[in-house]
């Protein structure tokens, strides 16, 4: 289940940060500005976060093979229908909006939901490696992708994430399962004999599900902090650095291979930051380790404007953002977890996700408008990093964790 989980979550990112390479292409094709490609990823980022929720209530209702399957059909659909797109408009329906919506029903949830039900003991370590894989697979396939856009052009770099996605389908569809009751297994770490009670049949309605939740946990001052960070975190992770660092370094006259290699180069570094990260969780207090995540997030975006983009200062930039990129899932899944129950986590962190996205897309279309209006991306740098200081010191407002039970 963790393998299935990791090379979906892996691809399935893949597509989600594959439009940072096109930015300059579709520019160059079309005439589109900044601004306006901005905007269609601006209102992905915003509907993959929304989505989770539902999505969150949709695996519930309707198993999480059914629904991941859908969400890759979803993606693939619209990835092969914007092969032949010529206006900004199309553009905005399906890179924003249809693959907003698929990769949406996937995103962080998915993991979360396996950590939840599939492992009782290191689950912490489990969402690590399943977070890892998003932000692995947002920047391991950009080199790859901004090699095959420069040789032969865009389409032949968006036809292979739609033969990656078809291989993810195929593995979603001959291993993964609902829980692991269904292959006669217990939860990992449990060492209990008595036979594992059937889970009540669930027949919530989507929408009350997903609404009902948001209703109850907006009344904790916990969901709001955890909301509020997670704002910041996308605001200062996919929005800003995975759409804009490779047109920004092109600003510095860095090439496209070179600037998508340095974002690969942080998605190394999240790998092994977001694992140790899930490890760190399992065993210190969360709360601390969200405010040395965002402080130091927030340092490294404040330094990168002083790099001189250089080799040396963009290295030293990939090293340290690049540890911590991601690295505030593992202990925000486990607050979550440790305060609205197992069985309410995947629902309540889908919220706090839908945070994360908007946050994305504030920071997408921002930055954007950033550089078509003041030719220049770095105020947007600045705000990011002062944001991340003040998701370091709110987040100590949240008290010791009270464990609940389901």
């Amino acid at each position: 289940m963790v393998a299935v989980t990791f090379l979906t979550a892996l691809i399935s990112a893949g597509t989600v940060g594959a439009p940072g390479v096109f930015i300059v292409p579709l520019q160059k094709e079309f005439g589109w500005t900044t601004a306006e490609i901005s905007s269609a990823l601006s209102i992905r980022f915003i509907l993959f976060g929304l989505m989770a929720p539902f999505a969150a209530a949709l695996m519930n209702r309707y198993g999480l093979r059914n629904v991941t399957l859908l969400a890759l059909l979803i993606v693939v659909s619209g990835l092969v229908a914007s092969l032949a797109m010529t206006q900004v408009w199309q553009l905005m329906l399906l890179w924003g909006v249809v693959i907003g919506l698929g990769t949406g029903m996937t995103a962080l949830v998915l993991g979360a939901t396996i950590a939840a039900r599939w492992f009782v003991a290191r689950r912490g370590l489990v969402v690590g490696i399943l977070t890892a894989s998003v932000a692995t697979g947002q920047l391991a396939f950009l080199p790859l992708l901004a090699s095959l856009t420069e040789a032969y052009g865009w389409r032949i770099a968006l036809g292979l994430v739609c033969v990656m996605l078809g291989v993810a389908a195929f593995a979603v569809l001959m291993i993964m399962r609902d829980r692991p009751s269904d292959v006669g297994l217990r939860p990992f770490g449990d060492e209990g004999t008595e036979p594992l009670p059937v889970p009540p049949p669930n027949n919530t309605p989507i929408m009350a599900a997903a609404l009902g939740t948001l209703r109850d946990a907006s009344k904790s001052g916990v969901f709001w902090i955890l909301f509020a960070t997670f704002f910041i975190c996308g605001a200062s992770t996919n929005g800003l650095v995975q759409v804009h660092l490779i047109p920004m370094c092109l600003d510095f006259g860095i090439p496209q291979v070179q600037a998508a290699s340095l974002l690969a180069a942080m998605g190394i570094f999240d790998f092994v930051g977001t694992i140790a990260s899930g490890w760190l969780s399992d065993r210190y207090d969360n709360r601390w380790l969200l405010f040395w995540y965002y402080g130091l997030r927030g340092l490294s975006l404040l330094f990168l404007p002083f790099s001189d983009f250089t080799l040396y200062g963009l290295s030293l930039f990939a090293m340290f953002y690049g540890l911590d990129w991601i690295a505030t899932v593992p202990p925000t899944v486990r607050l979550t977890t440790q305060r609205f129950g197992p069985e309410r986590a995947n629902l309540v962190f889908g919220w706090i996700f839908a945070g994360h996205q908007l946050g994305a897309g504030v920071a997408a279309f921002g930055a954007g408008l950033s550089r078509t209006v003041l030719q220049t991306y770095l105020p947007a740098f600045f705000v990011a990093g002062t944001l991340c200081v003040v998701a370091a010191l709110i987040v100590l407002a949240i008290s010791r964790p009270k464990p609940v039970t389901a």
